[in-house]
């Protein structure tokens, strides 16, 4: 199943919210706090312009020069004030969104992990990444400002509105007249920029897809002279993000403006409506300074609002996508009642085993064959005869359909998949190097292989001469997938890696496929030891492996068509024979 990109969540902006909120809940007494500093924050910003009312009309106007000392201390203590909590708000906030951030990334992170291997052949990587980086990204400025700075901004007009009715309560009316312009005008907006950012996220993700996958397959686009046919596809992706960027700025354009327009607007009828007010002696000075003051008060935050609103609506538009992979339910798990797997004793048994991967054709069917414990088995069979098909269902990567696989006669869904894989290794034919030690990647971090390990199964395997003769030997970074090493040199890796692990079952999925000659002679000098008191399956092309097994199994369109020794299925003259023949013809004839 792919992640649902832009129809799951639609209109329902509070629920994806709500969700979000859980995030803070481990963080609920600085929440509390942050809150309380809002509270009184927002409730001393009003006070100012009704001091400088009182300043103007009972000390200024009277010539009261020593009580205008004191306000004018009083407002300069409440705007010091006034900074320290706004600093500390700030920087808790900053704060609060990070940890928050970090649990996001976590989560999401740990969910994908948790997928099966289903999901990923369906969600290209490109897509994954976006969601673990830009998309969780997106969310800093909602957890950092957004949530309790709308509440700071919608308390802050509230108790502007109480302090202008309780100043003038005509006047207040007046300049609540344009509201419902107002909130026409920001709803229209809310449409418009909601969208946008929905699909500039989509095209964010399809941008960081195409790169991946350009920059993984470079050489196929240089040795193909692919390059102005690349360039005219990234062209039309990042003209599609551009446009959208521009329509967005576009939005902005006209609603700031307007914002300001009818800002102005207000602040023209106050003063109409003051001038001949104070001619008459009905109002005073200090009523139409702090009117002004409040009148711009008023659209400030307003004005913020909508910044934040944006802010928001860029992180529900990460947040639909972050919660489409949380809400992914391609997760492959244990069950309740799973044990774990104390050692490998007798047999792994397939049983009329039946699989496909989309419902709609047969990969395996009625597969049933038996290793048992120290036999080394080959599986053989033509591309897309279902030979990797066992392994991963062996693994667990995928769940079989019907039938059953038993180990020691216990089905392997009744254990649990960490320990069930802590029996196995599996090198196959596609390497994978992680941006680490060369020495980390043959123990990728277990506590229970150590250096001495590490070095150990290097000589046994033949690789310690290459190794040590690399810049930082065991220490030297592999970047990019080792790209530095030849096939040959990352395949050796990884039979270290295997064999560092001293696996009770080893799995071989084409390991020697990409290896030299000069590396197969290595190999084929050290394989022995790779398997000795192992139980192994070996999915491989290469006549001294397939000889080595004590059984060979033919596949032959998800089905087994003949089972025995090489000697015995050479003897038949059927499947096998003929895959000998135009697999080894070069062999034979030397």
């Amino acid at each position: 199943m792919s992640i649902q990109e832009d129809k799951e969540y639609k209109a329902i902006d509070l629920k994806i919210l709500k969700r979000l909120l859980v995030y803070l809940k481990p963080y609920k007494k600085w929440v509390a706090l942050s809150v309380v500093i809002t509270i009184i924050s927002s409730a001393l910003a009003p006070v100012l312009p009704y001091l400088t009312k009182i300043a103007i009309d009972k000390y200024i106007e009277p010539k009261n020069w020593n009580g205008l000392v004191g306000i004018i201390f009083a407002i300069a203590v409440l705007l010091l004030f006034n900074a320290l909590l706004r600093f500390g708000l700030t920087y808790l906030m900053q704060w609060l969104g990070q940890k928050v951030l970090f649990d996001v990334r976590m989560s999401v992170f740990k969910h994908i992990q948790s997928l099966n291997m289903k999901f990923y052949d369906t969600n290209p990587v490109g897509r994954l990444v976006t969601r673990v980086t830009n998309d969780v990204e997106g969310l800093n400025e909602l957890f950092s400002q957004g949530v309790v700075m709308i509440a700071a901004d919608i308390m802050l007009i509230f108790w502007i509105i109480g302090f202008m009715f309780y100043t003038n309560s005509v006047l207040a009316l007046l300049t609540l007249s344009i509201v419902p312009v107002l909130l026409l005008a920001t709803i229209i907006f809310r449409k418009r920029v909601r969208v946008l950012f929905r699909d500039i996220r989509l095209r964010v993700a399809e941008m960081n897809t195409f790169l991946n996958e350009f920059i993984t397959g470079i050489n196929t686009v240089k040795v193909f002279t692919q390059e102005e046919n690349q360039n005219n596809k990234f062209d039309i992706i990042n003209a599609k993000h551009k446009d959208l960027w521009v329509r967005t700025v576009f939005y902005y354009a006209i609603f700031f403006p307007t914002v300001e327009m009818l800002s102005a607007i207000a602040l023209g009828i106050v003063l109409w409506y003051s001038a001949g007010n104070i001619i008459s002696g009905v109002m005073t000075v200090g009523i139409l300074i702090a009117f002004t003051q409040y009148a711009e008060m008023f659209f400030r935050p307003i004005r913020d609002l909508t910044e934040k609103f944006t802010t928001l609506q860029s992180a529900m538009a990460s947040a639909e996508r972050i919660l489409g992979i949380l809400d992914t339910k391609d997760i492959a798990d244990d069950r309740a009642d799973a044990k774990d797997m104390n050692g490998f004793h007798k047999a792994i048994e397939f049983k009329n085993v039946s699989f496909s991967y989309d419902s709609a054709k047969w990969v395996l069917r009625d597969v049933t064959f038996t290793v048992k414990k120290g036999e080394t088995v080959a599986i053989v069979g033509a591309t897309g005869a279902g030979k990797t098909s066992i392994i991963n269902l062996l693994c667990r990567f995928y769940d079989y359909n019907d039938g059953e696989i038993l180990i020691d006669g216990k089905n392997i869904r009744d254990i649990g998949q960490n320990s069930l894989r802590e029996h196995f290794a599996l090198v196959t034919q596609e390497v994978y190097l992680f941006t680490r030690s060369l020495a980390d990647n043959i123990s990728l971090g277990k506590e229970n292989i150590g250096m001495e390990d590490i070095r150990k199964s290097a000589v046994a395997l033949g690789a310690s001469d290459f190794i040590e003769r690399l810049s930082s030997g065991y220490d030297t970074e592999m970047i990019d997938r080792g790209s530095a090493l030849s096939a040959g040199q990352r395949q050796l890796i990884a039979f270290c890696r295997a064999y560092a692990m001293n696996p009770e079952i080893l799995i071989l999925d084409e390991a020697t496929s990409n290896i030299d000659s000069e590396t197969e002679r290595i190999i084929e000098e050290s394989l022995e030891k790779l398997l000795e008191n192992r139980t192994s399956i070996i999915i491989a092309h290469r006549l001294s492996t397939i000889r080595r097994a004590d059984r060979i199994i033919v596949l032959h369109k998800g089905k087994i068509r003949e089972m025995g020794t090489h000697k015995e299925l050479l003897s038949l003259n059927g499947i096998y024979a003929k895959l000998y023949q135009l697999q080894f013809k070069e062999q034979i004839a030397a």
